[in-house]
C-alpha cells in the first residue's frame, strides 16, 4: 500500500473552524485599510532571484540561508519564492513606473517562503500583512504608520502597553552608517576572540546585526559598542525627533532602543517593532521602517519610502495567548427540511434569506434519504447555528416555517409567515449579538 502525501514540513493547511479566525482578522485588517486610505496591491510569488540579493542585502540570513530558489527548467533563469514582500512591490512600482502621477499608499497580503527550522509561530511558508507608503519623506507618514499599527492593535482586542510594546530606533543616512561601522567594526575586533561563530563571519560584511543577535554571550559585547545615535547628524536627529513628537502627543507610549537594527539591509531613519513577552523568546510581532534607498539599489530614481509587516500566525498565537476572543463559522440559520414535498419552498426561502444577507445552511438528504427531525434538529445544533427554521408539512399548509431559538431552548417555537420574506429576516436579525 502506497504512504499518503503528506504537507510539506512547515507548510500548512488552514481548515475550518480556524480558517474563521483568519477571515475575521483579515476584516480587521481591511477596515483598517480603508479607513487609512491605503490601496490593496498584489504581486507575483515567485520573483527573480536577484530582486532579493539587491534589495535585501547578500549577507543577509534571508538571502545566505533561508530563500527556496530554483532554476527555471525551460530558460534557466533563476527564481525564488518571495521570502519578503517589500522588494516585489519596489520593483512591481519601477517596472510601470507607478508612482508618475504622484506618491502611493499601498498595502497587500501575502504568502512568504523562508527556508528555516520549523516551530510554533514561525513555518516555512508563513503570512504577512504589507504595508507600504511611497513617494512620502517626512516624518509624519513615518508616525502615521506607527499609529496605524496601533490602530490595528487595538482592533483586534489587544491593550497597548500591556500585551505589545513599541520599541523605535534611528539608523540615519549611509553615511552616518558608514561612520558608526568603523567604529563598530575597530571595537568588534578588540573582542574578536570572544565572537560566535556568526558574528565573526559578519564582522565584516554586516557588524550591525551582530547588535542585533539573539546569543546571549553576546550581549555585554553589544551593551559596550559604539551607538549609531552617537553618529547622526543634525537632519537624522531632527527628522527622529520629529517622529518622537507626534507619537507623544498622539499619547503613545515608547522605547527607544539604540540596539533595534531590523533584519534587513535596506532600512535607513526610523526602524520599529511592536514586541511581546506572551510567545518566548521571539518577542516580534510587527515591525518595519524607512528604506528611501531600495528604490535605487534596484534601477529606479531615489524615492522615499517606509512600511511595515505583521506575520499573521503569530499575531494570531498572541492573539489566544491573551485571550481575545474570535468568532466561528457559525451560520445564522440551520433549516430543517422534513420531506422531499418541502424542499422546493425550503429552497427557494433560503436563497431570499441568502439575498437578504442572512447565512444559512439547509439539511442536505443523503443517501438514506431526508433523516428523521431529531436527527435534523442535532444537526442544526451542531452547526453552531442561531436559529432552526423547521419546514413541516402543518407550518407550509398555513404558508409558515417554524422558527426555533437554539441558543435558547426554553423559548418556545415561533410560526412566521414566509411570503413576505421580511418577516423572517427581521426576526432573526433582531436576535442579541451570538456570543463567540
Amino acid at each position: 500500500m502506497s504512504e499518503s502525501l503528506r504537507a510539506v514540513k512547515g507548510m500548512n493547511d488552514i481548515l475550518p473552524p480556524e480558517s474563521a479566525r483568519w477571515e475575521w482578522f483579515e476584516e480587521k485588517v481591511r477596515a483598517l485599510m480603508r479607513r487609512y486610505a491605503y490601496q490593496n496591491v498584489r504581486t507575483p510569488v515567485v520573483e527573480p532571484t536577484a530582486l532579493f540579493v539587491r534589495g535585501l542585502g547578500a549577507v543577509t540570513d534571508i538571502v545566505e540561508k533561508e530563500m527556496y530558489s530554483f532554476e527555471d527548467a525551460m530558460n534557466g533563469d533563476r527564481l525564488t519564492l518571495r521570502p519578503e514582500a517589500t522588494a516585489g512591490i519596489v520593483r512591481a512600482m519601477i517596472e510601470h513606473n507607478a508612482l508618475y502621477n504622484g506618491p502611493l499608499r499601498l498595502w497587500s497580503e501575502v504568502a512568504v517562503f523562508r527556508h528555516e527550522r520549523p516551530q510554533k509561530g514561525r513555518y516555512r511558508q508563513f503570512h504577512q500583512i504589507d504595508v507600504e507608503a511611497l513617494g512620502h519623506a517626512g516624518p509624519d507618514v513615518d508616525a502615521e504608520q506607527i499609529l496605524m499599527c496601533r490602530a490595528l492593535l487595538q482592533d483586534l482586542g489587544l491593550v497597548v502597553g500591556k500585551d505589545v510594546r513599541l520599541e523605535i530606533n534611528s539608523l540615519g543616512q549611509p553615511d552616518e552608517r558608514s561612520a558608526h561601522r568603523a567604529g563598530l567594526i575597530a571595537y568588534l575586533e578588540q573582542h574578536a576572540d570572544a565572537l560566535d561563530e556568526d558574528s565573526r563571519r559578519r564582522l565584516h560584511s554586516n557588524p550591525l546585526r551582530i547588535l542585533d543577535s539573539k546569543n546571549p554571550a553576546m550581549q555585554e559585547i553589544a551593551d559596550g559598542a559604539p551607538r549609531l545615535m552617537d553618529f547622526l547628524g543634525a537632519e537624522s536627529l531632527a527628522h527622529f525627533a520629529a517622529v518622537r513628537a507626534v507619537l507623544d502627543a498622539a499619547g503613545l507610549d515608547y522605547r527607544v532602543n539604540p540596539r533595534l537594527v531590523r533584519g534587513l539591509d535596506y532600512y535607513n531613519l526610523t526602524v520599529f517593532e511592536w514586541v511581546t513577552d506572551r510567545l518566548g523568546a521571539q518577542g516580534a510581532v510587527c515591525g518595519g521602517g524607512r528604506y528611501d534607498g531600495m528604490f535605487e539599489q534596484l534601477g529606479g530614481k531615489r524615492t522615499p519610502a517606509v512600511g511595515w509587516g505583521m506575520g499573521i500566525e503569530r499575531m494570531l498565537l498572541l492573539l489566544e495567548a491573551v485571550g481575545v476572543a474570535m468568532p466561528s463559522e457559525a451560520v445564522d440559520v440551520y433549516a430543517i427540511v422534513p420531506g422531499p414535498e418541502a424542499l422546493p419552498v425550503a429552497t427557494v426561502t433560503c436563497e431570499q434569506l441568502r439575498a437578504a444577507g442572512v447565512s444559512v445552511q439547509m439539511h442536505a438528504a443523503g443517501a438514506e434519504g431526508q433523516g428523521s427531525m431529531k436527527a435534523q434538529f442535532k444537526r442544526a445544533d451542531a452547526s453552531g447555528a442561531r436559529y432552526a427554521v423547521i419546514f413541516g408539512p402543518d407550518e407550509l399548509a398555513r404558508g409558515e416555517a417554524g422558527l426555533k431559538d437554539l441558543r435558547n431552548p426554553a423559548t418556545p417555537q415561533a410560526a412566521v409567515a414566509l411570503e413576505p420574506v421580511d418577516a423572517l429576516v427581521s426576526r432573526v436579525r433582531s436576535a442579541p449579538t451570538r456570543p463567540s
